[in-house]
């Protein structure tokens, strides 16, 4: 998600229109859309194909085809797309190909995760599961023909199940470092094997994905919405890797992405067992971000506890079509993922979703923080978050010039792996190896 979509909802409650402030129009990407919160979406799927996850004509044709804004129109163009390339897939001899056939399906897989989307706002859409159903299989059905398959686990948590990939580096059992890693507030796993998996693999590294609770398998199969505790989520997957014969648990490391920079952090203040941690980007608050564009009138509203009124004004906006896509999308999105139907609910939970100064010291592992320029409704919250730690934090901007200003570095996974996987390994260098001598 990028945390700016959801400002200008706050304009269509009426007389709060000329509180806010001026929107930055300047882009500094091309765009694939007329309308800015599907352009960055579809840069997004593009940007997979730098770990051959989309292709860049399919995408570019099925971004020709998208009518701006129209939900609709988004979810037919890549069901359409996705349908194509899992009948190429099917109609390919894996036994022969394999490597054809594993490429068809993760592009299909992806295709098929694109085009549920923008259906949130509506629960009971059958479309929601049928087409996660489908990524999950095809994307699964790739990761077999991998050169290693990659391994599907289920480990347990307090009360509810958290999915897991394990993609080992080396067909031996050898103890390898290991990077261990999860989205944010509307991504999943499998996208994170093209965008960072790759990049670990290819260090020679074992890769680990997961979802938590209000991500989307966890959300779609379990109906559990996100959990300010994070740390409940992390440290059995941590206890899940201490079993396995090739990790080396001396060198693990813990990559949270987007709204995953902030549970990162938040899980660091209690899991203990990393010898790095990435903040992809640094935050210690997103409903601060939020309050601070905020109209007056709705804060005031929020505050004064009158919880009709505002979900009256928040859902009222929301459901109206004619409003922008990024602020259907943002207030359908929060609402799916944190398991409420009430946007005051939904914008209460997100206050529980905070780091302090006095948390921060509780983190004693190195963090890396990264922040993109042009991430611009979050921008200095990873360097405030950097200046908590102290020494125990090294921190980058990631510059507009080389297009690596997007939230989260989008595009630019090749720098982004660079930089903060080159940092991860000077951190295992320092550490002492679990291998037996």
């Amino acid at each position: 998600m990028r945390f700016t979509s959801l400002l200008p909802l706050w304009a269509l409650c009426g007389s709060v229109l000329a509180q806010l402030p001026a929107q930055n129009e300047s882009k500094i990407i091309y765009q694939l859309s007329a309308d800015g919160e599907f352009a960055f979406q579809l840069e997004r799927i593009l940007s997979l194909a730098n770990g051959a996850g989309t292709n860049t004509a399919e995408v570019l044709r099925a971004a020709s085809q998208i009518t701006p804004g129209d939900f609709d129109s988004y979810y037919t163009e890549w069901n359409y797309l996705a349908t194509k390339v899992h009948s190429m897939a099917t109609n390919i001899n894996a036994t022969r190909s394999p490597s054809s056939a594993r490429s068809a399906y993760f592009r299909a897989s992806r295709y098929y995760a694109a085009a549920g989307f923008f259906l949130h706002g509506n629960w009971s859409d059958p479309r929601i599961p049928a087409l996660w159903n489908k990524s999950l299989s095809d994307f699964d059905k790739g990761a077999t023909l991998l050169p290693i398959p990659a391994e599907r686990v289920n480990i347990i948590a307090s009360n509810f199940t958290i999915p897991a990939i394990f993609y080992k580096a080396s067909a031996c059992n050898d103890k390898r470092p290991t990077l261990v890693a999860f989205s944010g507030y509307d991504g999943n796993q499998e996208d994170l094997y093209f965008s960072l998996g790759i990049y670990v693999l290819e260090r020679g590294w074992n890769f680990l994905s997961f979802e938590g609770p209000g991500q989307p398998t966890v959300r779609i199969y379990q109906n559990k919405g996100f959990i300010p505790n994070w740390w409940d989520v992390v440290s059995p997957v941590v206890d899940y890797l201490e079993t396995r014969d090739d990790v080396d648990t001396k060198r693990m490391a813990l990559e949270g992405q987007s709204f995953g920079g902030l549970l990162v952090a938040l899980a660091a203040t209690h899991e203990h067992r990393f010898a790095a941690v990435l903040a992809i980007d640094g935050m210690y608050s997103l409903v601060e971000s939020f309050r601070a564009e905020l109209p007056s009138q709705l804060i005031a509203i929020y505050d004064a506890s009158n919880k009709t009124k505002f979900d009256t004004m928040v859902s009222a906006a929301a459901a109206n079509t004619t409003s922008p896509s990024s602020y259907r999308w943002s207030v359908d999105q929060g609402l799916w993922s944190f398991y409420t139907h009430s946007p005051y609910d939904w914008f209460t939970q997100l206050g529980n979703f905070n780091l302090t100064k006095d948390m921060a010291a509780q983190i004693t592992t190195p963090v890396f923080v990264g922040e993109g320029q042009d991430d611009s409704n979050l921008y200095g919250q990873g360097r405030v978050v950097a200046q908590w730690l102290g020494n125990k934090s090294y921190y980058h901007l990631f510059t507009n010039d080389v297009g690596a200003g997007e939230h989260c570095q989008l595009g630019a996974e090749a720098l982004l792996a660079q930089v903060s996987l080159d940092w991860v390994a000077e951190i295992f260098d320092t550490v002492e190896s679990s291998k037996p001598m």
